[in-house]
């Protein structure tokens, strides 16, 4: 098994690294519903992948990003979700090694960058009017897509999945890789460590990395069977 390419590297050109994405999936051009966050965005970063992939990966918002990077700039900069050099690569390069990149799609609950008023290069977390205000274009992706899973990064992530059911989260941790039906959605969720937290909870967790990908891929197996 490969490697996995530093992360401190931003324009590594190893072997496994994954592939930037050439388009995006743009329901609202110029959506201005949220004036702090059409103030504070360089781009509206809008899912990328097929339509027709069978599993969703959602974030919670993108991050301000790596502007003078070369191609892993983030959503922020590229109009595009998970194309930051870190949680970007990192995540597609953990579906890729799991076996299931090709059939992943990969977004945002809320589409464009939550600036913090203090240091507008740092993020704060959406407000709960920016979620629901963004949540349409969430349920527009899941409708399109139509996928069997959500893989959802993060414990914000998660907990707007279970806001569109009316439902809230109680201990992230106790809920990573367990899967929750979501009746209104009609998809399987399934809550992951976010790929910027990871290397630290792996363990807290019980796993080792190797033994945490394959978790995941056996999580998605034992759902899409």
């Amino acid at each position: 098994m490969n490697v996995p390419a530093s992360d401190s590297d931003p324009e590594s050109t190893r072997i496994d690294e994954p592939a930037v994405p050439a388009s995006r999936n743009v329901l609202e051009a110029d959506c201005s519903r949220c004036s702090a966050l059409a103030d504070s965005r360089e781009c509206i970063s809008w899912g990328t992948g097929s339509l027709e992939a069978d599993i969703v990966v959602v974030g919670e918002a993108p991050g301000y990003g790596t502007p003078e990077a070369d191609r892993w700039r983030g959503g922020n900069w590229t109009g595009k979700a998970y194309t930051s050099r870190h949680s970007g690569r990192r995540i597609r390069r953990m579906l890729e090694r799991i076996g299931y990149d090709d059939e992943a799609y990969y977004t945002n609950a809320v589409k464009c960058f939550p600036a913090d008023p203090d240091d507008p290069t740092t993020n704060r977390e959406p407000t709960p009017e920016e979620r629901a205000n963004c949540r349409p274009h969430l349920r527009t992706e899941l409708t399109d897509v139509d996928p069997t899973v959500v893989l959802a990064t993060g414990k914000h992530a998660t907990s707007t999945i279970l806001a569109a059911e009316g439902r809230e989260l109680d201990g992230f941790l106790d809920r990573v890789l367990e899967p929750v039906w979501c009746e209104r959605l009609e998809v399987s969720l399934v809550p992951i460590l976010h790929p910027s937290y990871q290397d630290i909870w792996i363990a807290r967790l019980g796993f080792e990395p190797e033994e945490y990908l394959k978790a995941i891929r056996d999580t998605l197996d034992e759902i899409r069977r």
